[in-house]
């Protein structure tokens, strides 16, 4: 087996930040009137500036495979050219369309030669989950290099026109137009943006790389209902219905296609399942904590940071709070880029030196699925 390294890591965000007090110029306000949930949501999940690719007023800048693509590109150069690529995995959580793949259409935007594609479904752990095929198959040296991206373009579906037929519809019946907490909740956690990783199983000659130490993923699927879904409803008995079985009508009536998220279920199991994972890993991997350097947790808000904290210390993973990184509150919650986003940070801005560990956590509240990733700077 062949060790696998992330040689070169990029981030793509954008337009410019958009703050607390601007997002409603972007996404809307449902019947020209501001939310209520908007500021407790902010409060208490921390964050303070993110991106969205579209402008004022909702008219989008950027697709899904384009911002994937925009990340990616910046992996090029005269050392590693595109016509060198052989796998090009591409997560997301929002694709532009059901047909083709995902993988494919980035494939079309970057002009790829005839190249092996991956496109993990589901929402936050797709990034890693195409990292994971990528890894796999250079640690076997079936191939040795892979481009794997990860980005979010959900902005579009959280502007208020999604939700204007729903609401009309609610004032109808009780003349109170609210859509529901569990659909209006996510308006105020999302944001748009891309990262996209090289690797390789040759460390780069000169400068750092990141070898993968470990990479990890499992669904509590079997064990758990529904938790955050888009083009479907929840019934009273967990199930889902999915669009494809409605009348068109009932997919604006309903909001039938924006994200939504049963806030109850994920409080009560997205921390405790994540640890339960790491608890079943770490004798596998020898894991050690306290040689970790860095921590970087994806979490959707700051609301689960000491949390999560609590929950890894109950478990014997203490990590001090000095080694925890996280960027955010000035990025926001990009989904499955959030990762790529944080490691592209630390490998980029000069955080690191050789011999440091990385740890990373990626939740997917979807239907509770996990990733633990271990890196170390050589």
């Amino acid at each position: 087996m062949k060790d696998v390294y992330i040689n070169k890591i990029a981030k793509f965000l954008p337009n410019k930040p958009v703050s607390n007090d601007e997002m409603e110029e972007y996404l809307g306000q449902i019947n020209n009137t501001p939310s209520k949930s908007k500021s407790i949501v902010l409060r208490r999940n921390g964050i303070t500036s993110r991106y969205y690719a579209m402008e004022k007023g909702g008219k989008a800048t950027h697709t899904s495979a384009s911002i994937n693509a925009a990340a990616a590109k910046l992996l090029f150069d005269e050392h590693f050219t595109k016509d060198m690529v052989e796998i090009l995995g591409c997560g997301t959580s929002m694709p532009d369309q059901f047909l083709p793949s995902h993988a494919a259409m980035v494939c079309g935007e970057l002009g790829l030669p005839p190249v092996e594609i991956i496109s993990p479904s589901g929402s936050c752990c797709t990034g890693i989950q195409a990292m994971q095929y990528a890894f796999l198959y250079l640690k076997t040296g079936m191939k040795n290099n892979a481009v794997v991206s990860a980005g979010e373009v959900v902005s579009q579906l959280l502007h208020a026109r999604h939700f204007e037929a729903e609401s009309e519809r609610l004032q109808q019946l009780s003349e109170n137009g609210i859509v529901a907490f569990e659909k209006d909740f996510l308006r105020w956690m999302l944001s748009d943006g891309s990262g996209a990783a090289l690797l390789q199983n040759e460390p780069n000659k000169i400068g750092l790389s990141l070898k993968i130490d470990f990479l990890e993923t499992r669904s509590y699927a079997g064990q758990y209902e529904t938790c955050m879904y888009m083009g479907a409803l929840k019934n009273e008995d967990g199930s889902l219905t999915g669009w494809n079985t409605m009348e068109p009508q009932q997919w604006l009536t309903d909001s039938v296609f924006p994200f939504k998220q049963d806030v109850k279920l994920l409080g009560a199991n997205i921390l405790h399942l994540g640890t339960q994972m790491l608890s079943d890993i770490a004798e596998k991997h020898q894991f050690d904590v306290e040689a970790i350097t860095y921590f970087c947790p994806h979490i959707s808000s700051y609301y689960f940071k000491e949390r999560t904290y609590d929950e890894m210390a109950k478990a014997g993973f203490e990590i001090p709070w000095e080694k925890w990184f996280t960027n955010l509150s000035y990025v926001g919650n990009i989904g499955s880029a959030s990762v790529f986003v944080m490691i592209e940070e630390l490998m980029n801005a000069g955080k690191l030196k050789k011999g440091d560990k990385i740890l990373c956590m990626v939740p997917e509240s979807a239907r509770f699925t996990y990733a633990w990733m271990q890196l170390t700077a050589v």
